[in-house]
């Protein structure tokens, strides 16, 4: 018999059904008078309570917009100086550096690149110009052709050289900064 009726409790905690069951319940009928007025000044006081906090609350906050008045904070400064710390944290994270850094390292090469570039191109064209002896280069060279002489070949080449050197930067660079991650 124990075993069944051990069977008929519940061990599970309450389900939103079952609590609104015992909250829809009528206690009252069990409680005395004595307990019924003790638990109603307890009711009472509890409410009190929470009224005095709610203006001691409501106080405390107008306080605070005096003050930050008088200090001249407005929601417009407490904004930038939210901001400004922000950025200011984000700018002394770890990864906040190493991708400063590589972008600046990235620049600097892709500036050296680029400057390498337009010096061969200076010089191509210049060979071209002297060879080209009074006629210009839209006039001396057409299109395809310019596009086999081993002139653009050799630029050609120094741009993809250029380029491949760049992804296997940034490749290796992506490939550190996971390793320490």
């Amino acid at each position: 018999m124990e075993a069944q009726a051990q069977g008929l409790l519940e061990t599970e905690p309450l389900q939103g059904r079952d609590e609104d069951a015992v909250a829809s319940a009528d206690f009252s009928s069990m409680l005395s008078e004595e307990e019924k007025q003790e638990l109603k000044a307890e009711l009472v006081q509890l409410e009190d309570e929470i009224t005095t906090l709610r203006q001691v609350l409501s106080a405390k906050e107008r306080h605070l917009v005096e003050i930050k008045q008088k200090l001249g904070m407005n929601l417009m400064n407490e904004l930038k100086q939210n901001f400004s710390k922000s950025w200011h944290d984000m700018q002394t994270t770890t990864a906040y550096k190493k991708t400063h850094e590589t972008l600046s390292h990235a620049g600097q090469k892709a500036t050296a690149a680029f400057s390498n570039v337009g010096t061969a191109i200076s010089k191509k064209f210049g060979d071209m110009r002297s060879h080209s002896i009074g006629y210009s280069i839209r006039h001396s060279i057409s299109m395809p052709a310019m596009r086999n002489s081993p002139t653009f070949k050799s630029f050609e080449e120094r741009v993809e050289t250029t380029v491949t050197s760049l992804k296997v930067f940034f490749r290796r660079r992506s490939y550190e900064e996971a390793k320490e991650e």
